[in-house]
């Protein structure tokens, strides 16, 4: 029998009721009032991975763009930063699915065989039983999308070339999507964050590499995108922001969000 990831968040970053998961993810996508139109083939979000009530509405702002797309994408490449274990590398996990209380996503298995020759990536358990910057994305991937794989990379000290060179192994086609798993500012004043972010989110938008330890939790990954996006000529655009101070938080110590798209 298959082996599947048991949740480790639920309950806690997002309802674990079915219909009641399901609800307030819809509730959040309606939300979303009017975004830009596409200027390219979607192949690249940076979303936030904070709890639903927190950082639901601007990654629901970036799933949004799913429904522009002209042909959904059956693959999701998704790396989020490793919190709870660290790691050189990217952590892939040997559970053969994920799943959320709206269902079971395999994992491609063929695409992960075709990885075992690069140094960079192994296999952690620790990095991935409790590791919700991949887990909280599931429930939002499966209400846009019917059917599709996952390639989940728990990331912690890499190099952006390092990330790069197995994004371009996996980039395929319009059936490949690159999702990246990160919120920006920790714990700053509301306004202290609004400028910190700006000014990160200005980086990311001019293709340049973040390298402040406080400007973005998954800075490691949002590098290696940064990478791909100017060997592959992608065009980022930011498609929201917003902060805690902004949902459900107070404005004393607020941690920013946003989700960017990348365009070719």
């Amino acid at each position: 029998m298959a082996s599947i990831r048991p949740m480790a968040v639920a309950g806690l970053f997002y309802p674990n009721d079915q219909k009641v998961l399901r609800q307030e993810v819809q509730a959040l996508l309606s939300e979303v009032k009017k975004v830009p139109p596409p200027t390219g083939n979607l192949k690249a979000l940076i979303v936030p991975h904070a709890g639903i009530i927190y950082s639901g509405l601007t990654a629901a702002y970036g799933y949004h763009l799913l429904q522009e797309k002209k042909s959904a994408p059956q693959r999701i490449v998704l790396l989020g930063p490793s919190h709870h274990a660290w790691i050189e590398g990217l952590a892939l996990s040997h559970y053969q699915s994920f799943a959320s209380p709206l269902g079971v996503i395999p994992i491609d298995q063929a695409a992960i065989k075709k990885l075992e020759g690069f140094s960079q990536v192994f296999h952690s358990e620790e990095a991935h039983s409790q590791e919700h910057s991949l887990e909280v994305q599931l429930p939002f991937l499966q209400m846009m999308l019917e059917k599709f794989s996952l390639i989940p990379f728990a990331v912690g000290e890499a190099s952006s070339s390092a990330i790069a060179e197995i994004l371009n192994n996996l980039w395929g086609g319009p059936e490949t999507m690159i999702l990246i798993s990160s919120d920006l500012s920790h714990y700053l004043s509301y306004q202290a964050a609004k400028i910190k972010d700006a000014a990160t989110i200005r980086n990311i938008l001019d293709l340049e590499f973040l390298n402040e330890d406080n400007q973005a939790c998954g800075a490691v990954p949002i590098n290696g995108l940064i990478e791909i996006a100017k060997q592959r000529h992608l065009k980022p655009e930011l498609i929201d922001y917003r902060n805690s101070g902004d949902t459900a938080g107070d404005k004393f110590r607020v941690v920013g969000y946003s989700s960017i798209a990348f365009y070719e």
